[in-house]
C-alpha cells in the first residue's frame, strides 16, 4: 500500500510502498478515502512533546473510510461499513477512567499516528471496539476532520457546563475555532468569537456568532463585559498565545469555566487569587470519548456543523505541512486517497 512515511524527526514525509497490515482478532482493516490534517500531526512528525511518538511513522488521526476485513472477534462492525479511525485508537478498557467514561485520559491508551500508524495511507488497520461508524450523509470529506477538530471542540463545550442562552466565547477563529463557533450556536448558547482579521470577523458571523472581536482594535475582555454585563459564561481558547489566554481569562464572569484545547509551547501563568475568589473553573480538555465522537457526527448529519475544508492529495504532504507552519491554512485540509 502507498503511505506518506517519516523517518526521522524534523524530516520529511516520504511517499513509499509499506507492507498492508495483518488483521487480528480485534481489528478491522480500513481502506482509506479520506484523511484530515492536524497540527498534532505536524507535532508528531517534529516530536515537540514530552511523549514521542514511534519513528518511523505514518501519521493521521483523521482517517476515514470503508472497512475490508473484520477481525474474528468483532461483531458488531461488518466490511463495507463507513468508518473513522480516530486518535483514541484504543484503550485499557478495565482502568478506573476507562470505567467512568473517561476513556481518553486512560494511561494505557493509544493513538492512531503517533503511538500506533494512522491514516496517510491507503489503508489503516483500527482497533474494532473505538472505531466509529460514519452517518448517512455525511462524506468521507466532511466527515474526516471532525474525528479530531470536531469531537475535540464539541467536547470543550461539553465540559464548560455552559446552557443554551447563556454566553460562550470562542478564542481563535481557525480550524479548531470555526467549528466551535458552529456547535455551540447549535447547542443554543450565544457566542461571541475572538480573532484578528476582517475574513475572521466575517466567517465568525457567518458561522451565526452573535459578535465578533479583533483583538488588534480592541480589549476583547472589555469589549465582551459591555456586551454581556459581567462576561461570559464559558470560554473555548484554541488559541495558544499568553495575551490570547489571558484575554480569554479575564471574559470569564464569576462562576463561569475556561476550557483549553490548544498545546502552547511554553507555560501560562494563572491568576490563583482571582481564580479561587471569583469561582473560576480551569478546565483542560483532550479530544472526546467515543459517545463525543458520535454525537458530534451526528450534528454534522443533520446539517448543523460543516467544516471549511480544502481538498489536497497524499503527495501534497509536506507542501501542506510547509504551509501550516506558516499559518496559511484557513480551515481544514483534507487529503483524498486516489
Amino acid at each position: 500500500m502507498k503511505a506518506a512515511v517519516v523517518n526521522e524527526f524534523k524530516g520529511p514525509l516520504e511517499i513509499k510502498e509499506m507492507p498492508l497490515p495483518t488483521v487480528k482478532a480485534h481489528d478491522v482493516l480500513v481502506k482509506i478515502h479520506a484523511c484530515g490534517v492536524c497540527h498534532t500531526d505536524l507535532h508528531a512528525c517534529h516530536g515537540d512533546w514530552p511523549v514521542k511518538p514511534k519513528m518511523p511513522l505514518i501519521p493521521g488521526h483523521e482517517g476515514v473510510g470503508e472497512i475490508v476485513e473484520v477481525g474474528s472477534e468483532i461483531s458488531h462492525l461488518k466490511v463495507g461499513d463507513r468508518v473513522g479511525v480516530p486518535w483514541l485508537y484504543s484503550a485499557c478498557g478495565q482502568c478506573d477512567y476507562c470505567l467512568e467514561g473517561k476513556e481518553t485520559l486512560c494511561l494505557d491508551q493509544q493513538n492512531a499516528g503517533y503511538s500506533v500508524d494512522g491514516g496517510y495511507a491507503e489503508y489503516c488497520l483500527a482497533d474494532g471496539n473505538y472505531t466509529v461508524k460514519i452517518p448517512d450523509g455525511l462524506s468521507y470529506v466532511e466527515a474526516a476532520p471532525l474525528f479530531c477538530a470536531g469531537v475535540t471542540t464539541y467536547k470543550a463545550l461539553k465540559v464548560s457546563d455552559v446552557k443554551p442562552g447563556q454566553w460562550m466565547a470562542i478564542v481563535g477563529v481557525g480550524g479548531l475555532g470555526h467549528l466551535a463557533i458552529q456547535y455551540a450556536v447549535a447547542m443554543g448558547m450565544n457566542v461571541i468569537a475572538v480573532d484578528t482579521g476582517d475574513s475572521k470577523m466575517a466567517l465568525a458571523k457567518e458561522l451565526g456568532a452573535k459578535y465578533s472581536i479583533d483583538f488588534m482594535k480592541e480589549s476583547p475582555s472589555q469589549k465582551i463585559a459591555e456586551l454581556t454585563n459581567g462576561g461570559v459564561h464559558g470560554v473555548v481558547c484554541t488559541a495558544v498565545s499568553k495575551p490570547a489566554f489571558s484575554e480569554a481569562y479575564k471574559s470569564i464572569r464569576r462562576g463561569g469555566a475556561c476550557v483549553l484545547v490548544g498545546l502552547p509551547p511554553e507555560e501560562m501563568p494563572i491568576p490563583i487569587f482571582d481564580t479561587v475568589l471569583n469561582g473560576v473553573r480551569i478546565i483542560g480538555s483532550i479530544v472526546g470519548t467515543r459517545k463525543d465522537l458520535k454525537e458530534c457526527l451526528q450534528f454534522a448529519a443533520e446539517g448543523k456543523v460543516k467544516a471549511t475544508i480544502e481538498t489536497k492529495k497524499l503527495e501534497d504532504i509536506n507542501e501542506i505541512f510547509a504551509d501550516m507552519e506558516k499559518g496559511e491554512i484557513t480551515g481544514r485540509i483534507v487529503m483524498e486517497m486516489s
